[in-house]
């Protein structure tokens, strides 16, 4: 699959510890950064159909799970790793072990110009690295972003990660790798299927599915922390329902049981 993207900028607030929202505040929602455009959506039509609100804050897994873990304030936790829900649970911090809501897979990101062929994949990567032509690759963090150790996975997989890493800028989520991917002096990036499908992503870089074969399923889970209120629990019982399964369906994720 090949199509044209637009970088778009994406503002990925930080989760404050400070405090319980009152009962006025809409509920604090925190969420993968690969849900950036998907859980917009999402919350969109959760407010079209009950009339209620909440707040989103999206970054990579692994900061938000030590948020949680220090007491940010949220009441819903959708993670692009099952593993920080899991964590998360043993600590006492979530009612419970959640439910999985979708299966996320990579991209090979590619802008106008660069040497790497988004679709011939991992080998034109190694091409331009033979030819000395990638000096700069984006991929998450792989310490605290899922698809960002996806990225790595499959860079290992095809021998290419030692090679590789004098070339990596690291984002500090997979929103921001890519932007870096797609900006300035950089040959691509391997990022995150949900966010090259975006509308507002259209018109500039090509990109091709990666196989999953070359890293462990990205199985994203979500869970309702023990300070959950109403809304909370039916904004997670909304992210079950059809009309959010077709939305995270439209970017690419599978959904649970198909």
């Amino acid at each position: 699959m090949r199509r044209r993207l637009l970088a778009a900028a994406l503002a990925l607030p930080v989760l404050s510890a400070a405090g319980v929202a009152s009962a006025a505040t809409p509920p604090l929602i925190a969420g993968a950064s690969d849900l950036q455009f998907a859980l917009t959506e999402i919350a969109a039509r959760f407010r079209e159909t009950t009339g209620e609100e909440v707040r989103l804050s999206l970054g990579s897994s692994g900061n938000i799970t030590r948020q949680i873990e220090q007491g940010a304030p949220v009441e819903l936790f959708l993670s692009a790793d099952e593993a920080f829900v899991f964590r998360l649970t043993e600590g006492g911090h979530l009612r419970d072990r959640g439910a999985l809501y979708g299966v996320g897979r990579i991209v090979l990101l590619a802008p106008p110009a660069s040497p790497v062929d988004a679709m011939r994949g991992m080998e034109s990567i190694r091409a331009g690295l033979d030819a000395g032509r990638i000096r700069r690759f984006a991929i998450a963090n792989p310490e605290h972003a899922p698809y960002g150790r996806a990225a790595r996975q499959a860079l290992e997989a095809s021998g290419l990660w030692d090679r590789m890493q004098p070339h990596l800028v690291l984002g500090e989520n997979v929103s921001q790798a890519a932007q870096f991917a797609l900006a300035g002096g950089s040959q691509g990036g391997i990022v995150a299927y949900s966010l090259v499908l975006a509308p507002a992503m259209q018109g500039r870089g090509t990109f091709a599915l990666l196989p999953d074969s070359l890293h462990a399923p990205l199985r994203q889970r979500m869970a309702l922390t023990r300070r959950a209120g109403p809304i909370a629990e039916r904004f997670f019982a909304f992210v079950q329902a059809a009309p959010a399964r077709e939305i995270m369906r439209r970017y690419g994720f599978t959904m649970p049981g198909e």
